[in-house]
Protein backbone atom coordinates (compact mmCIF):
# COMPACT_ATOMS: atom_id res chain seq x y z
CA UNK A 1 0.00 0.00 0.00
CA UNK A 2 1.52 3.31 -0.48
CA UNK A 3 1.65 5.88 1.83
CA UNK A 4 -0.84 8.30 0.44
CA UNK A 5 -3.87 6.06 0.89
CA UNK A 6 -2.45 4.40 4.46
CA UNK A 7 -2.17 8.51 5.56
CA UNK A 8 -6.14 9.45 4.07
CA UNK A 9 -7.33 6.30 5.95
CA UNK A 10 -5.78 7.41 9.18
CA UNK A 11 -6.94 11.19 8.69
CA UNK A 12 -10.64 9.58 7.84
CA UNK A 13 -10.78 7.08 10.33
CA UNK A 14 -9.51 9.96 13.06
CA UNK A 15 -12.22 12.60 12.05
CA UNK A 16 -14.67 9.96 11.74
CA UNK A 17 -14.12 8.51 15.81
CA UNK A 18 -14.21 12.20 16.07
CA UNK A 19 -18.02 12.83 14.84
CA UNK A 20 -18.82 9.43 15.79
CA UNK A 21 -17.81 10.51 19.77
CA UNK A 22 -19.56 13.63 19.22
CA UNK A 23 -23.12 12.40 18.00
CA UNK A 24 -23.35 9.60 20.15
CA UNK A 25 -22.67 12.34 23.11
CA UNK A 26 -25.10 14.44 21.77
CA UNK A 27 -28.01 11.68 21.23
CA UNK A 28 -27.08 10.16 25.04
CA UNK A 29 -27.68 13.84 26.10
CA UNK A 30 -30.70 14.32 24.36
CA UNK A 31 -32.35 10.97 25.66
CA UNK A 32 -30.99 12.16 28.76
CA UNK A 33 -29.36 8.77 29.15
CA UNK A 34 -27.21 9.65 32.12
CA UNK A 35 -30.67 10.01 34.61
CA UNK A 36 -32.29 6.79 32.51
CA UNK A 37 -29.13 4.79 33.43
CA UNK A 38 -28.23 6.75 36.75
CA UNK A 39 -24.98 7.66 35.72
CA UNK A 40 -23.23 10.76 36.98
CA UNK A 41 -20.79 12.26 34.28
CA UNK A 42 -17.27 13.49 34.92
CA UNK A 43 -16.42 17.09 36.34
CA UNK A 44 -16.49 19.06 33.07
CA UNK A 45 -18.55 17.24 31.07
CA UNK A 46 -20.09 19.24 28.09
CA UNK A 47 -23.21 17.97 28.11
CA UNK A 48 -25.05 16.26 30.91
CA UNK A 49 -28.66 17.39 30.29
CA UNK A 50 -31.04 17.76 27.38
CA UNK A 51 -31.56 21.66 28.17
CA UNK A 52 -27.59 22.19 28.22
CA UNK A 53 -26.09 23.75 24.99
CA UNK A 54 -22.22 23.00 24.15
CA UNK A 55 -21.95 26.79 23.68
CA UNK A 56 -23.08 29.31 25.57
CA UNK A 57 -23.68 32.68 25.20
CA UNK A 58 -21.12 33.68 27.79
CA UNK A 59 -18.63 31.27 25.94
CA UNK A 60 -19.26 32.57 22.63
CA UNK A 61 -18.78 36.35 22.96
CA UNK A 62 -16.16 36.39 25.66
CA UNK A 63 -13.26 37.32 24.04
CA UNK A 64 -15.03 39.29 21.24
CA UNK A 65 -14.25 42.49 22.81
CA UNK A 66 -10.70 41.54 22.60
CA UNK A 67 -8.29 42.76 20.07
CA UNK A 68 -6.85 39.87 18.71
CA UNK A 69 -9.75 37.42 18.99
CA UNK A 70 -11.25 38.16 15.11
CA UNK A 71 -7.68 38.40 13.33
CA UNK A 72 -6.87 34.65 15.45
CA UNK A 73 -10.06 33.20 14.37
CA UNK A 74 -9.69 34.64 10.90
CA UNK A 75 -5.79 33.23 10.73
CA UNK A 76 -7.51 29.84 11.78
CA UNK A 77 -9.80 29.37 9.42
CA UNK A 78 -7.47 30.68 6.68
CA UNK A 79 -5.13 27.97 7.69
CA UNK A 80 -8.08 25.17 7.85
CA UNK A 81 -8.85 26.04 4.40
CA UNK A 82 -5.76 25.70 2.70
CA UNK A 83 -4.90 22.18 4.63
CA UNK A 84 -8.16 20.90 3.17
CA UNK A 85 -7.26 22.64 -0.67
CA UNK A 86 -3.55 21.00 0.09
CA UNK A 87 -5.07 17.55 0.90
CA UNK A 88 -7.64 18.09 -2.22
CA UNK A 89 -5.17 19.06 -4.46
CA UNK A 90 -3.02 16.29 -3.37
CA UNK A 91 -5.59 13.70 -4.42
CA UNK A 92 -6.39 14.69 -7.72
CA UNK A 93 -2.53 14.60 -8.23
CA UNK A 94 -1.79 13.09 -11.33
CA UNK A 95 0.65 10.19 -9.71
CA UNK A 96 0.99 7.81 -12.29
CA UNK A 97 4.17 7.79 -14.83
CA UNK A 98 3.68 9.20 -18.60
CA UNK A 99 6.25 6.70 -19.36
CA UNK A 100 8.22 4.19 -17.61
CA UNK A 101 11.87 3.77 -18.46
CA UNK A 102 13.24 0.27 -19.77
CA UNK A 103 16.36 -0.93 -18.59
CA UNK A 104 18.42 -1.59 -15.50
CA UNK A 105 19.59 1.91 -15.38
CA UNK A 106 16.71 3.85 -14.63
CA UNK A 107 18.69 7.31 -13.48
CA UNK A 108 19.84 7.38 -17.53
CA UNK A 109 17.47 8.21 -20.02
CA UNK A 110 17.40 5.71 -22.42
CA UNK A 111 14.28 3.70 -24.01
CA UNK A 112 11.10 4.71 -22.57
CA UNK A 113 7.64 2.74 -22.78
CA UNK A 114 4.05 4.66 -22.43
CA UNK A 115 2.34 4.20 -19.12
CA UNK A 116 -1.15 2.81 -20.95
CA UNK A 117 1.15 0.47 -23.38
CA UNK A 118 3.06 -1.47 -20.57
CA UNK A 119 -1.03 -1.40 -18.40
CA UNK A 120 -2.35 -2.67 -21.25
CA UNK A 121 0.24 -5.67 -21.81
CA UNK A 122 -0.35 -6.59 -18.19
CA UNK A 123 -4.20 -6.22 -18.56
CA UNK A 124 -4.37 -8.78 -21.88
CA UNK A 125 -1.66 -11.38 -20.34
CA UNK A 126 -3.65 -11.14 -17.05
CA UNK A 127 -7.23 -11.55 -18.93
CA UNK A 128 -6.02 -14.49 -20.83
CA UNK A 129 -4.75 -16.56 -17.91
CA UNK A 130 -6.46 -19.56 -17.12
CA UNK A 131 -9.60 -18.54 -14.29
CA UNK A 132 -9.73 -15.06 -15.06
CA UNK A 133 -12.54 -13.56 -16.91
CA UNK A 134 -10.91 -9.92 -16.73
CA UNK A 135 -8.14 -7.67 -15.48
CA UNK A 136 -7.59 -4.02 -15.47
CA UNK A 137 -4.19 -2.56 -14.32
CA UNK A 138 -3.48 1.02 -12.83
CA UNK A 139 0.49 2.09 -12.91
CA UNK A 140 1.12 4.58 -10.00
CA UNK A 141 4.26 5.45 -8.09
CA UNK A 142 7.88 7.28 -9.85
CA UNK A 143 9.48 6.07 -12.59
CA UNK A 144 12.23 4.59 -10.62
CA UNK A 145 9.58 3.12 -8.36
CA UNK A 146 6.60 1.55 -10.12
CA UNK A 147 3.00 0.32 -8.15
CA UNK A 148 0.73 -1.61 -10.25
CA UNK A 149 -2.81 -1.64 -8.99
CA UNK A 150 -4.17 -4.75 -10.26
CA UNK A 151 -8.32 -5.33 -10.46
CA UNK A 152 -8.99 -8.85 -11.48
CA UNK A 153 -12.42 -10.74 -11.55
CA UNK A 154 -11.85 -14.60 -11.69
CA UNK A 155 -14.01 -17.55 -12.84
CA UNK A 156 -16.39 -18.82 -9.60
CA UNK A 157 -13.84 -22.19 -9.41
CA UNK A 158 -10.45 -20.05 -9.28
CA UNK A 159 -9.02 -20.09 -6.00
CA UNK A 160 -7.41 -16.20 -4.86
CA UNK A 161 -3.91 -18.43 -4.12
CA UNK A 162 -3.84 -19.99 -7.77
CA UNK A 163 -4.97 -16.52 -9.19
CA UNK A 164 -2.14 -14.63 -7.03
CA UNK A 165 0.70 -17.31 -8.03
CA UNK A 166 -0.38 -17.04 -11.69
CA UNK A 167 -0.12 -13.33 -11.73
CA UNK A 168 3.18 -12.79 -10.35
CA UNK A 169 4.85 -15.69 -12.62
CA UNK A 170 3.12 -14.71 -15.62
CA UNK A 171 2.60 -10.82 -16.34
CA UNK A 172 3.89 -9.31 -13.61
CA UNK A 173 7.51 -11.33 -13.71
CA UNK A 174 7.38 -10.43 -17.45
CA UNK A 175 6.93 -6.75 -16.89
CA UNK A 176 9.44 -6.86 -14.76
CA UNK A 177 12.20 -8.63 -17.41
CA UNK A 178 10.82 -6.84 -19.95
CA UNK A 179 11.34 -3.48 -18.28
CA UNK A 180 14.00 -3.95 -16.07
CA UNK A 181 12.13 -3.04 -12.89
CA UNK A 182 12.57 -6.38 -10.72
CA UNK A 183 11.64 -3.94 -8.07
CA UNK A 184 7.95 -3.58 -9.31
CA UNK A 185 5.81 -4.40 -6.84
CA UNK A 186 1.69 -4.77 -7.55
CA UNK A 187 -1.71 -4.39 -4.93
CA UNK A 188 -3.92 -6.87 -6.16
CA UNK A 189 -7.86 -7.14 -5.97
CA UNK A 190 -9.98 -9.83 -6.69
CA UNK A 191 -13.43 -10.58 -7.77
CA UNK A 192 -15.29 -13.00 -8.47
CA UNK A 193 -17.88 -13.24 -11.38
CA UNK A 194 -21.63 -14.15 -10.68
CA UNK A 195 -22.66 -16.80 -12.42
CA UNK A 196 -26.60 -17.76 -13.17
CA UNK A 197 -27.36 -20.95 -11.13
CA UNK A 198 -27.54 -24.42 -12.94
CA UNK A 199 -30.98 -25.83 -13.64
CA UNK A 200 -31.45 -29.62 -12.87
CA UNK A 201 -33.77 -31.52 -15.67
Amino acid sequence: MTPQPVLNRILLALIGLMLLGGGLLIIATGCDLHRRLGLTPPAGWPLTAPDDVLLSSADRTRWSSQGWWWPAVIAALVLIALLALWWLLAQLRRQRPSRVTVGTDHAQPGVELRHSALTDAIAAQAGSLPGFERAKVRLTGRPARLHAGITATLTPETTPETALKALDDGPLNDARQSTGHDDLIAETRLHIAHHKPHRVH
